[in-house]
């Protein structure tokens, strides 16, 4: 696809490089002083305007990232799968309606003609029988010539299932059809999985030793935010977050990404080949690193070069609307540390926590969710020495699990994250915080039944301490979360591919909605203690710890 291979060499993105890296740990030094020398000079109107501020001066201190001032209309965010789903068809549906309606003047007509009209799809993989979604995708491109689209996926997770259908053949009728100038399709591949590795190890737990797991789903200057793929069940019973950008700079920032990974990337182009799978998967010469199957150091070292140039400073994107009075910030926040040895998700997370367990920020209150309980070690010291007036951790129960009742050791993963979750209690009462932070499991029935579904949330909001009593309601309200694909574990910061974004808010308005979403979240779930996993059908058994054990011994995660 000449086009889009043009724009991918133009790859731009908020991580930094090595050395970048080393200049902000130099200013992190001393970004207490310029806190504390820019909250001096500034009166906010309330408290939450100055804690607002606090984290702002904290992240353009310590970590190089893009920062995006937005109107808070400018956010929108969607409740339930179906609500997900239906969004993004009428996104691909209504880019041509409008199209159709611009065109009733020259001067529309004009504005249309120059605007670059795209879908990019940045995902883990799409469900091999999602034929209507595809079909909105086929109807866009065969009303609007313009159109361009562009998917990324995992090979491993997307190829799986060959010779019968999987997300490649899906999508590789697209390119039949429209061609390769107007459809592509990548997929990416772990430098992780190779020689031995990649032959011995079952397909179904193979993922655990890396993905291209970003979730980025862009349509001309809008992009949902999320960690949910794009298959029935996301679609229908499988409860994650979704944050609807109206945001042409956030978008064409994230357009960038999609296309620095793409570039790095197997092509999928058609085959008539038996037992293809009707699709071939090769390495294009234009690509800028040989094939990770072939040599997985030096695509590590091309990959890298290829990519720290484009992600300096200097050469960042250019930078996004902002003013002093934006109330609400977004920050760009990645975890691409398989290509990259640095990352701007992490240090975003650390500071983040670190802030709360300090003044001014001491006193907070937070609500985490994952719906694999399987945070990092440093994560949960980070999160407990916060000492919160009120801290929940909101996590899957096995029965709404997506592993559950899975064949061979995927099934084994409920029972592994059950084990994760004491271990969590046991700190909790050892830091002295049962009064403080609760653990809450939730559960909607029971997965493989009628009604029953399974949940993949994940993020952190966060309630600043406020010295205001004219609102209590108000003061309790979140003024900032973190929305996108990481679960905030090993896999996350070593193995995979993440994109999320950092949200600070002090409007009441867009405040009252993150805490609309933290409660219907919590809508079926319920507090856990100690004692529910002494009960005999929570105990786990020791063939799960060996296999847990077995699994990072190889070199992967869970």
């Amino acid at each position: 696809m000449a086009a889009l291979s043009a724009r991918r060499r133009g790859v731009v993105g908020c991580c930094c490089s090595i050395d970048d890296a080393k200049h902000s740990s130099r200013l992190a030094e001393s970004a207490p002083n310029r806190i504390e020398k820019s909250l001096s000079h500034t009166q906010p109107a309330d408290q939450n305007s100055k804690e607002i501020l606090n984290i702002k001066c904290t992240f353009n201190g310590f970590i190089n990232t893009t920062e995006s001032g937005v109107d808070p209309e400018q956010i929108t965010i969607i409740q339930t799968p179906t609500e997900f789903y239906e969004t993004l068809k009428s996104l691909f549906e209504v880019r041509y309606l409008m199209q159709i309606l611009r065109r009733c003047t020259d001067e529309m007509q004009e504005k249309v003609s120059k605007a670059q009209r795209r879908i990019y799809l940045s995902t883990l993989y799409i469900g091999k029988t999602e034929h209507e979604f595809i079909s909105t995708i086929r109807n866009a491109l065969a009303k609007n010539p313009d159109l361009r689209v562009s998917f990324l996926t995992d090979s491993l997770r997307g190829t799986r299932e060959t010779p019968e259908a999987s997300t490649a053949s899906l999508l590789v009728p697209l390119i039949t059809e429209f061609g390769p100038e107007r459809v592509e399709v990548r997929m990416y591949h772990t430098p992780n999985l190779t020689g031995l590795r990649k032959k011995y190890i079952p397909k179904r737990i193979n993922e655990g030793w890396g993905l291209q797991h970003m979730k980025l789903y862009g349509v001309d200057d809008e992009i949902i935010m999320s960690g949910a793929n794009l298959s029935s069940d996301y679609f229908s019973n499988r409860q994650d977050r979704y944050h609807l950008f109206h945001s042409k700079e956030l978008t064409e920032y994230f357009s960038k990404i999609h296309s620095g990974v793409a570039s790095l990337s197997f092509d999928l182009q058609p085959s008539t080949a038996p037992e293809s799978g009707g699709y071939t998967m090769s390495w294009p010469s234009s690509n800028p690193a040989p094939s990770p199957l072939d040599s997985p150091s030096k695509y590590r070292d091309a990959a890298s070069k290829h990519l720290s140039h484009f992600l300096l400073p200097s050469n960042s994107p250019k930078a996004l609307s902002t003013t002093n009075t934006s109330t609400t910030t977004i920050y760009p926040i990645l975890s691409l540390v398989p290509l990259l040895a640095t990352s701007t998700e992490l240090p975003a997370l650390t500071h983040i926590l670190t802030s709360l367990a300090r003044p001014p920020l001491q006193s907070s209150s937070w609500t985490f969710t994952a719906g694999y309980f399987n945070m990092t070690p440093s994560f949960r010291r980070m999160l407990l020495a916060t000492h919160p007036v009120s801290g929940t951790v909101l996590t899957a129960h096995p029965h709404a699990n997506g592993f559950f009742g899975s064949k061979g050791v995927s099934g084994m993963l409920p029972a592994a994250y059950t084990h994760l979750a004491k271990q969590f209690l046991r700190k909790v009462r050892h830091e002295g915080l049962e009064g403080n932070v609760r653990l809450k499991e939730w559960q909607k029935g029971m997965v493989g039944e009628k009604e029953g579904w399974t949940y993949h949330a994940k993020g952190l909001w966060v309630t600043f301490p406020s010295t205001s009593t004219s609102d209590t309601a108000a003061a309790e309200e979140p003024s900032l979360t973190v929305v996108g694909s990481s679960n905030y574990t090993k896999r996350s910061y070593e193995l995979d591919l993440e994109a999320n974004v950092v949200i600070a808010t002090s409007d009441p308005g867009l405040r009252k909605r993150l805490g609309e979403e933290v409660k219907w979240l919590g809508e079926y779930a319920k507090e856990v203690d100690e004692s529910e996993f002494e009960k005999p059908e929570r105990r786990v058994g020791m063939s799960v710890r060996l296999s847990m054990w077995l699994v990072r011994v190889l070199g992967g995660a869970l």
